[in-house]
């Protein structure tokens, strides 16, 4: 049983640690998200950053990116719209994926 006991715990902790890698993903990827919409809205340093950051709590809305979408798109008005940020978002992605590639 033992052995059985072994790898149910083994299993869970990959499971806890692919989705704690998948959360940070996706928060630096709203960070991101957040500098860049923060670029387009005219604000810099500290304001910039705090703006990032609320981009990053947004998602914790609701289940998915529709959160982050919603609030970057209402925010930037006729500065971009939701098919522009929506592209941003999926290339914004991609950098912490392959940062977390390179440094597990």
């Amino acid at each position: 049983m033992t052995g059985m006991t072994d790898r149910e715990n083994a299993f869970e902790a990959k499971f806890a640690h692919d989705a704690e890698m998948q959360f940070k993903v996706q928060a630096r990827s709203n960070k991101l998200l957040g500098m860049w919409a923060a670029d387009l809205l005219g604000k810099t340093g500290e304001d910039a950053t705090a703006y990032a950051r609320d981009v990053v709590t947004s998602d914790l809305v609701e289940a998915g990116d529709g959160d982050v979408l919603h609030k970057v798109t209402g925010d930037l008005g006729h500065r971009a719209d939701a098919t522009l940020v929506r592209a941003q978002m999926t290339a914004f992605l991609a950098q912490p994926q392959a940062e977390l590639m390179s440094n597990p």
